[in-house]
């Protein structure tokens, strides 16, 4: 049985350039292997580093009252369905920049008793008490403070006016500034949790639409809408006026 063949056996017959280009070569690559995965390593641990540093920065302290609300959220199993952070389930919204899109009275009212404030929610009154509804409020305001990198997408808000690519009035700049769309729907734009407005001006008068902005609890037993009574008389007039341009009929 025959040895394997040394080295000076294999290269006879081999010049010598021949054979310095092939020890050049494997060097070469060596070379690269080694320096290739040094490099790469520097820049990962320098990735690392600069992602570890903007950790904190991203998200807002975890107060106590915070904590006692993610208590709050665990105790009803609110991930059963909604979702937080792109994590639990779809069959509900999207939790996670709630608070910053509806007001603190709304949510504890809603918490509190979901049909009171819609008939047509679809969650149940879970029996959350006053004090749970702070928390978990206190819980929901901390998420959405939380730098998220642009998610969830924000839905895109089309002129709800159907102005068709005018210039908006006003009462549309307020009606958009004042995140009224967050609630209400205006010709299929906007949100479900208050009551459709795309034929509102058919349905109320100047004088009940203003001093329903100013105080809507005393033209609605219960209402969750926040009171708007801030608002100047112009500003006040230029989203009743809007309002009163509503009054296109409800497709059924």
């Amino acid at each position: 049985m025959r040895l394997p063949l040394k080295l000076s056996e294999t290269t006879t017959g081999l010049s010598p350039e021949i054979l310095k280009e092939a020890l050049m070569s494997n060097k070469a690559a060596r070379n690269l292997f080694i320096y290739g995965s040094l490099f790469f390593f520097v820049i990962f641990l320098a990735l690392t580093f600069d992602t570890m540093g903007k950790l904190d920065k991203r998200a807002p302290e975890i107060t106590e009252e915070v904590n006692a609300g993610k208590m709050v959220w665990h105790k009803y199993d609110c991930i059963g369905c909604h979702t937080i952070f792109g994590n639990g389930s779809y069959f509900a919204p999207d939790m996670t920049k709630t608070a910053e899109k509806k007001p603190k009275e709304y949510l504890k009212k809603f918490l509190m008793d979901p049909k009171a404030v819609n008939p047509q929610a679809s969650m149940p009154k879970l029996g959350i008490t006053s004090e749970e509804a702070d928390k978990l409020i206190a819980f929901l305001g901390w998420t959405s403070k939380v730098d998220t990198n642009g998610w969830p997408p924000k839905p895109i808000l089309a002129t709800a006016a159907g102005v068709a690519g005018r210039e908006l009035t006003g009462g549309q700049k307020l009606y958009q500034s004042l995140g009224c769309s967050n609630c209400h729907m205006v010709n299929g734009i906007g949100g479900t949790t208050a009551p459709e407005l795309t034929n509102v001006g058919s349905k109320r008068d100047k004088a009940w639409l203003t001093g329903h902005f100013k105080n809507p609890s005393a033209y609605v037993p219960n209402s969750a809408m926040p009171a708007f009574g801030n608002l100047s008389e112009k500003e006040l007039n230029d989203l009743t006026d809007y309002m009163l341009t509503l009054k296109q009929e409800v497709k059924k």
